[in-house]
C-alpha cells in the first residue's frame, strides 16, 4: 500500500513538473514511480503534454509506450497504450496514434483504435487511406462498424 501512496505522490510532482515545463526533471522522476501502471500514466502525460506544447515528443512518446508495455497486467497494458493512443488521435496526430496501436496485441482492441483513427483520416478528406486502414483492419465486426460509419460521413 505504501508503494502505492508514493507512486501517487510521485505522479502529483510529475504533473507539477511537467506543467511548470520541466520536463527533464519530470521524466526523471517519472523513472522512480514503484508502480508500473502509475508509471505509465506519468510517462503518457509527459508525452501528451509535450506534444500539446507543440516541443518535439518522439523520445518522450517512446518512453510512454515502454512504461505501457512494462506494466505486467494484459490488460491494464492494453489499456493505457489505448489511452495514449486516442490522446494522440485527440492532439490530430493521427499517425502516431496508428504506431502507438501497432503496440495492443489485443486483435479487438487494436482495431478500435484503427478504426477510430481511419474514420479521423476520412473526415480530414484523406478517403483513400482510411479505406486502405479499414481494409487492414483484422476484427470483422470492427471493420463492418468502421465502414458503415465511413459510408455515413460521406
Amino acid at each position: 500500500m505504501q508503494e502505492w501512496y508514493r507512486s501517487r505522490a510521485l505522479y502529483e510532482a510529475v504533473l507539477k513538473l511537467v506543467n511548470s515545463g520541466k520536463v527533464k526533471e519530470a521524466i526523471e522522476m517519472a523513472d522512480g514511480i514503484p508502480d508500473k501502471v502509475i508509471r505509465s500514466k506519468a510517462f503518457s502525460h509527459i508525452a501528451v503534454e509535450v506534444a500539446r506544447k507543440g516541443s518535439p515528443y518522439k523520445e518522450a512518446l517512446d518512453r510512454a509506450i515502454q512504461a505501457a508495455l512494462d506494466i505486467e497486467n494484459h490488460e491494464e497494458s492494453t489499456k493505457a497504450l489505448m489511452s495514449l493512443a486516442f490522446e494522440f488521435l485527440n492532439l490530430g496526430k493521427p499517425d502516431d496514434a496508428l504506431h502507438v496501436s501497432r503496440y495492443i496485441t489485443d486483435i479487438s482492441n487494436r482495431s478500435k483504435v484503427e478504426a477510430e483513427v481511419a474514420l479521423t483520416l476520412a473526415k480530414a478528406g484523406k478517403i483513400s487511406e482510411a479505406m486502405e486502414l479499414i481494409n487492414g483492419i483484422m476484427d470483422e465486426d470492427v471493420k463492418t462498424w468502421a465502414m458503415s460509419r465511413l459510408a455515413s460521413q460521406l
